[in-house]
């Protein structure tokens, strides 16, 4: 399984991943999830990827290889904003897919789900996810985040603690605590953990960082995470009968 996220705030993107991959609990591997492209002077783009890994490696492959093109006009260089780009990467996601079902006629599920995030010149900082069938949501401005995978662990912090007005530091932190409530609800989910910080109208990333289970940051948030909530759990009301004892 996977599990991905991106977060839009005003400042920026936050961008977080796990790393493991499995066909079965005797077949699991690690593999990156998160990938960038820099159109220079045009663009910064972001994909986050879950599903079928031949499919979601050959829409990687195909980003880069396009651009490549000596014109400088090939691929995400030819966008002109985020949404562009958004329909692009889906456009090659669903020929890959019908390559490998139809054309090939393997007989499997070759669907990959994607977010694209970004930012193209003086044009808004935004996220997408991107379906199988090539279709695409942007994020909310009430719910500014949007994940893939293994979401539902992961969501209730992200749901209390996100604002559009969130520092993007608040939003690197949070996204590392929804990984590790993941990670400590399923097993299929697991570090490294990938994350990238972009500040608007950069159009580079501020930060990058590659976290395993005893990276010193990582393992000191989750400690002062796990400890706080349960310091927390401890001074909940207690109920009328207890009063008494």
């Amino acid at each position: 399984m996977t599990y991905c996220l991106a977060i839009s705030v005003d400042a920026g993107l936050v961008f977080a991943s796990d790393s493991r991959t499995n066909a079965g609990v005797d077949n699991v591997n690690t593999y990156p999830k998160m990938y960038s492209f820099n159109v220079p002077e045009k663009a910064f783009v972001t994909v986050l990827t879950s599903g079928n890994l031949a499919t979601t490696q050959s829409v990687v492959r195909r980003i880069a290889r396009d651009l490549e093109d000596p014109s400088g006009e090939g691929g995400l260089a030819a966008c002109n904003d985020m949404s562009d780009a958004a329909r692009y990467i889906g456009a090659l996601s669903v020929e890959l897919k019908n390559y490998y079902e139809k054309d090939l006629k393997q007989g499997a599920n070759f669907d990959c789900t994607l977010i694209v995030g970004g930012q193209y010149h003086d044009g808004p900082h935004e996220i997408f996810m991107v379906y199988p069938e090539g279709n695409y949501i942007q994020s909310s401005p009430y719910a500014p985040y949007l994940q893939i995978g293994e979401t539902k662990y992961g969501k209730p912090i992200l749901d209390r603690v996100i604002r559009s007005n969130s520092s993007l530091e608040a939003a690197a932190r949070c996204a590392l605590v929804s990984m590790d409530s993941t990670m400590r609800s399923n097993l299929s989910v697991a570090p490294p953990f990938d994350l990238l910080v972009y500040e608007t109208g950069k159009l580079e990333p501020a930060h990058v960082m590659h976290l395993k289970l005893n990276s010193p940051y990582y393992a000191t948030l989750r400690k002062q995470w796990s400890e706080g909530l349960k310091a927390l759990f401890n001074e909940l009301p207690l109920f009328e009968w207890e009063k008494n004892k």
